[in-house]
């Protein structure tokens, strides 16, 4: 029995899903009855489930509102988290989290190795780090994944964003000097379900702990994002605006961003033979669900 957190967020919403498909067995928690911020829900949730394996899909996620929002940026992705990895530590079974390409600067100038230095730039980065490093702190089976620019056909993100931009104004600036990779939800609950049937093949090998980098494979710029996205929604007849490319320095956020996230994922490949697919090939499919949804959406039905 597979416990998975943060049920209902992007990533959540995926490995039920394909959990669902694949006949694994879980159980699946989110808020109100699963709430890092309320402690005494954690051990509730873990005890009803009684898991061989946590996937910790829930995490606070809002980079800029984490700049004044501390303690519940902290409860979200360093506390909390915790309290679950010393559960299954004290059980003794695996457990999975999720964490950030935001632990970086951004500075290095080259896709970022598990092993380099972290420094956050914003208050939900630091949660992030300090988070992964309580968790290794404790003898958890524990793999931390960290991943990048995350969307998916529900829930607040970039590619939802544009697209409804896109619907009210025929002009949008895009920040054009920061580079990662844009990471599908489908992809990476996948990817995690994969990790959880070599461990259920394999049993717990001690060279699985640590962390991992797990994003889909090449990289853009938000600006490249945006453009990928309405060249996608293009063919379905959505409006395609005018998009400028601007800097960081155009556009202030309370969070600094890095300016350089990507992720270097081959100890990902080497470990469990998994590797993400290029980023541009799950857009399409998930441009279409989004405006399939949100045309249903704004559609009034008699």
């Amino acid at each position: 029995m597979i416990l998975i957190t943060g049920a209902t967020g992007q990533l959540g919403t995926e490995l039920v899903r394909l959990a669902t498909d694949a006949a694994i067995p879980f159980m699946a928690v989110s808020r109100p009855d699963f709430d890092f911020e309320r402690p005494e829900t954690i051990a509730t949730a873990f005890h009803q489930a009684a898991p061989t394996l946590v996937i910790n899909a829930a995490a606070y996620t809002a980079v800029d509102a984490a700049e004044t929002h501390i303690e519940a940026a902290k409860a979200g992705n360093h506390t909390g988290p915790l309290a679950l990895a010393e559960l299954c530590a004290a059980a003794g079974i695996p457990f999975i989290h999720v964490s950030t390409d935001y632990v970086f600067d951004g500075l290095k100038g080259a896709p970022y190795l598990e092993s380099d230095p972290t420094n956050p730039t914003g208050i939900y980065g630091v949660t992030k780090r300090d988070g992964e490093n309580a968790i290794l702190a404790t003898n958890a089976h524990a793999i931390i994944l960290r991943t990048a620019w995350v969307y998916a056909a529900h829930g607040k993100n970039f590619c939802r964003t544009m697209l409804a931009a896109a619907r009210k104004t025929p002009s949008l600036r895009v920040v054009a000097d920061q580079r990662g990779t844009p990471t599908a939800a489908q992809d990476l609950a996948a990817a995690i379900l994969a990790i959880t049937q070599t461990i259920t093949a394999t049993g717990w090998q001690p060279h699985y702990r640590g962390i991992y980098h797990a994003t889909n494979t090449g990289e853009t710029t938000w600006h490249g994002f945006a453009t990928a996205i309405f060249a996608a929604a293009a063919t379905h007849g959505h409006p395609t605006p005018e998009i400028t490319p601007i800097t960081t320095a155009d556009w202030p956020t309370p969070a600094r961003r890095p300016a350089d996230s990507r992720l270097n994922t081959t100890k990902l490949a080497a470990t469990f033979g998994v590797t993400l697919p290029p980023w541009q090939a799950s857009l399409p499919g998930i441009v279409a669900n989004l405006i399939a949804r949100d045309h249903s959406h704004h559609t009034t039905h008699p």
